[in-house]
């Protein structure tokens, strides 16, 4: 029985200590909904300045210094840095590969954030709510109805954070998992365009020397 007893007493002290970091993360984690939600907002606003144009016509304008006015941020950054990449060097298909992938690999591991905050949101509501319940449910044991009205106050309050929480930043998951897409068909677009043009100067540059050797 005192082992009984001194286990439950463990469980409860070790539930009743989760309350408070439960609520410090979730006030932290409706602070990186706002910080997130404007970040967004900003970039879908820099999305929509972009001239739209067709992903054709995009990729014979890769090779221009102005790419940029027709490419999204991150695709134009990654065409500047695979332009210099080729200048420097003349790199092998699969180094070309390479960087392309190492590339689409960072924009989609970009994502893992909005999808841990999807279930960890929801999960710390659930925390939030229960820990207290119990407190309320002793309180109510005892005729204390101003404790169990506080308690109830804590757990509603953190189910409906945790939910909304979880809420936003599937939306935000949704809405930046589109645009990682869109981003990638270019990059892949913007890898092949280029890589044709450098194989096309080389081979030009090969036919000029053996007609003047000739």
């Amino acid at each position: 029985m005192q082992m009984d007893a001194l286990i439950k007493s463990y469980i409860y002290v070790i539930s009743s200590s989760l309350l408070y970091p439960v609520l410090v993360l979730l006030a932290l984690l409706t602070l990186w909904i706002i910080v997130c939600g404007g970040s967004i907002f900003s970039e879908w606003v820099g999305r929509h300045r972009v001239e739209t144009r067709s992903i054709h016509e995009i990729t014979e304008l890769f090779s221009a210094s102005e790419h940029t006015r027709y490419t999204r941020y991150r695709v134009g950054q990654y065409v500047i840095l695979l332009k210099k990449i080729l200048e420097e060097k003349e790199p092998s298909p699969l180094e070309v590969e390479c960087h392309l992938q190492k590339s689409t690999r960072r924009l989609i591991s970009s994502l893992d954030i909005y999808r841990l905050v999807v279930r960890v949101g929801p999960g710390l509501g659930l925390i939030g709510t229960l820990i207290p319940m119990g407190t309320g449910l002793a309180a109510l044991g005892q005729g204390d109805l101003s404790m169990l009205s506080s308690e109830l106050v804590i757990a509603f309050t953190t189910t409906v954070v945790g939910l909304a929480v979880g809420l936003c930043a599937f939306l935000f998951l949704v809405v930046k998992s589109r645009w990682v897409d869109e981003d990638i068909l270019e990059m892949e677009a913007a890898t092949e365009a280029l890589a044709q043009a450098i194989e096309q100067t080389h081979a030009s540059g090969l036919k000029l020397l053996g007609e003047e050797a000739a």
